[in-house]
């Protein structure tokens, strides 16, 4: 990879069909104002944000036909809610962990344990959502999940050696709402458990934005300004959006109801305006 190839990353982190909706409104939003970050030379995304990264990198979706299916009824998609029970162990395993990867080997047996739809359901849901996009992008995209079984994150690219669709349903394995993933060996889930953004993956690239629907983190998973901040130590130039109240208010309280990806795009479009200035000056560089 060349120079001119490392210079521009964007980051797309985990929140749900609330959380992708909300990015695509986004990046609509910011497109609007005169910048299209969807020209990166990378883009890394976890869990939601991981499909929305494949849609872009692909070119087979304008950023209008994007948001507008955000509009649309969310025919095709399973409506799903992490419970009580599961969020309690969620908070559980925090507190036993140390590192990114006991609180992914926790989760990894919360997962293995839960009775979900099964996975060919599943893997046809995320299938759908690529639509003709059945091939890894020829752009330099990648896609977070983490090993059930060591809680190590991995990034899935086209070098990998497994489906576009294979490695965004292990991406987007939420532990105790999807079934984890057996692919290449190994049993996979959600690349939001390592942490909601990943942006350390975008580590070498000289301006860095991070589109993340949680700017949540804890003793054990860094936040996405954490990660930008440790970004912007190492010598990049990085701007960080999270949700604002609006947009929060719009995503309500289940991140997993396709009910909800419609006020969430509109809000994230609407936030875009705040950060428009600032997006603009550090891609035009």
């Amino acid at each position: 990879m060349t120079d001119t190839q490392r210079r521009t990353a964007l980051v797309l982190g985990a929140g749900g069909l609330t959380g992708a909706g909300w990015e695509i409104g986004v990046l609509k939003g910011l497109a609007e104002t005169g910048t299209d970050l969807t020209d990166a030379d990378l883009v890394v995304g976890s869990s939601a944000g991981a499909v929305v990264a494949a849609q872009i990198a692909s070119g087979m979706f304008a950023l209008d036909e994007l948001y507008e299916s955000q509009l649309a009824d969310p025919v095709g998609e399973l409506p799903a809610r992490l419970g009580p029970g599961a969020i309690l162990r969620y908070a559980v395993a925090v507190l036993g962990s140390r590192t990114p990867e006991a609180y992914g080997r926790k989760l990894g047996r919360l997962a293995t344990a839960a009775r979900t739809v099964d996975l060919a359901t599943r893997r046809a849901v995320v299938a759908g959502r690529l639509g003709p996009a059945v091939e890894w992008p020829e752009r330099r995209v990648l896609l977070t999940a983490v090993d059930a079984e060591s809680g190590e994150l991995t990034a899935f690219d086209a070098s990998a050696g497994v489906s576009l669709a294979d490695a965004l349903t292990a991406g987007c394995a939420i532990p105790g709402v999807w079934p984890p993933v057996p692919l290449a060996g190994r049993t996979w889930i959600d690349g939001g458990v390592h942490s909601t953004a990943n942006a350390h993956l975008a580590a070498g690239y000289e301006r860095v934005v991070v589109i993340a629907p949680s700017a949540a983190g804890n003793k054990v998973i860094l936040s996405p300004a954490r990660q930008g901040a440790a970004l912007a130590a190492a010598g990049a130039r990085v701007e960080v959006i999270t949700p604002d109240a609006e947009a929060r208010r719009a995503f309500g309280r289940n991140p997993l109801d396709p009910g909800r990806r419609a006020p969430a795009a509109r809000a994230g479009r609407a936030q875009a305006a705040t950060h428009a200035e600032a997006v603009a000056a550090l891609w035009a560089q």
